[in-house]
């Protein structure tokens, strides 16, 4: 039975390895898996869906909740594991995919299918944002559990501020896809995490 991904399963068993550890909570194997399903419902609209598929695989493969540099790290590891897995082109792009999550922007510049590319797969990694209410509280549960060491109040008001940032934009989402499919679910679990949070502050 052919494989449903186009990178080598053997690899992918290599990735998934990175993904572990207690330190994960969101960040984990499931967050991949679930960008790849909905890599498979789109993937005769990317222009090159092996890129996207290499930058979902690794784009998390460095996860260290404190630190500033873990999507460089992650794109120069994925330099790494991917070139022989697809051509230079495709990889050269599975690395800008992958940088591009630092700040969840297109950069200018880039052609056109590339930019389009980029912003489903940027759509893709934010999909979460717009779960059912109980998979959306777990990746919140996910996200403390990642920030563990830092003391409740001081995580609640750094949340809150991430949340209402990402409220604050015109559209959470890049391409016309993920408008139509995320942005209205997204924007009412934002609100309801903001006033929770909000609640616990107040308790």
């Amino acid at each position: 039975m052919r494989s449903p991904h186009l990178i080598d399963s053997k690899l992918i068993d290599a990735i998934r390895i990175l993904h572990g550890g207690p330190d994960r909570g969101y960040h984990g194997w499931s967050h991949p898996l679930a960008l790849l399903k909905l890599h498979a419902e789109v993937i005769d609209r990317l222009h090159d869906p092996l890129a996207v598929e290499g930058a979902i695989l690794l784009h998390d493969a460095i996860y260290e909740p404190r630190a500033a540099d873990n999507e460089s790290r992650s794109a120069a590891l994925a330099a790494q594991m991917l070139k022989d897995a697809m051509p230079e082109a495709s990889l050269a792009r599975a690395v800008r995919l992958i940088e591009a999550t630092a700040r969840h922007e297109i950069p200018a510049g880039l052609p056109s299918d590339e930019a389009a590319d980029m912003a489903m797969f940027l759509d893709m990694d934010l999909s979460i944002l717009a779960a059912p209410e109980e998979i959306f509280d777990a990746y919140e549960a996910g996200v403390r559990h990642e920030y563990r060491e830092i003391p409740e109040a001081s995580f609640r008001a750094g949340r809150t501020r991430i949340l209402q940032g990402f409220l604050a934009r015109p559209s959470l989402y890049l391409s016309d896809w993920g408008r139509e499919r995320f942005e209205t679910a997204a924007r009412h679990n934002l609100m309801r995490s903001i006033a929770r949070l909000g609640q616990e502050a107040a308790s």
